[in-house]
């Protein structure tokens, strides 16, 4: 678990630098320049990331189990990671509806995946791994609050139509296919 949780400090404290320490990383840009900020906030991002891979695999070798499955939870995680798929299509589809009026639908969509994912497993891994998402898509979804609110483009009932069929397609692609195939976990085969 040590690894699991190195990966997360490293990850998400990089991400948390401008909702929780926004002086400290201006000063930093300024000192360093962007690109060379950019630089190492992609090179901690990449190995906290590598190391939630790693640490999270390992300890799903000798899981510490917390609570007994509920039965009928990863249905409603399939449901929600639908939801959470739509709003990350959001993030990224141009003229839609969910952008407009979330304005954050990206740190929303990492809220909701989070959240199913918690209900829906049982593991001191996964309640490390979920919920430090979780509650870091809830600092990062309230600071971005305070902040005023970006121009978003007019949306469009096609931008939106768009972001719902991404959003369907992406859930489909993981759903099917790749959550089984890159993590060994076949979300709706249980």
């Amino acid at each position: 678990m040590t690894w699991l949780a190195l990966g997360l400090a490293l990850f998400l404290g990089i991400h948390l630098t401008r909702a929780l320490a926004p002086q400290w990383r201006d000063a930093q840009i300024a000192r360093l320049g962007e690109k060379r900020w950019k630089g190492l906030y992609t090179v901690l991002s990449l190995l906290g990331f590598g190391l939630i891979l790693w640490g999270y695999s390992q300890a799903r070798l000798t899981p510490v189990v917390l609570w007994a499955p509920i039965r009928g939870m990863n249905h409603l995680a399939a449901l929600l990671v639908l939801v959470a798929m739509i709003l990350m299509a959001a993030a990224y589809v141009p003229r839609n509806h969910f952008k407009a009026k979330l304005q954050h639908p990206m740190t929303l969509s990492v809220k909701v995946w989070a959240f199913a994912h918690l209900i829906a497993n049982n593991t001191l891994a996964d309640v490390m791994l979920f919920g430090s998402f979780l509650v870091w898509s809830i600092i990062v979804f309230r600071a971005a609050r305070r902040r005023p609110a970006p121009a978003a483009a007019t949306p469009t009932a096609a931008g939106t139509a768009a972001t719902v069929v991404v959003g369907l397609a992406l859930w489909a692609f993981f759903a099917f296919w790749a959550h089984a195939a890159w993590l060994g976990i076949a979300p709706l085969g249980r």
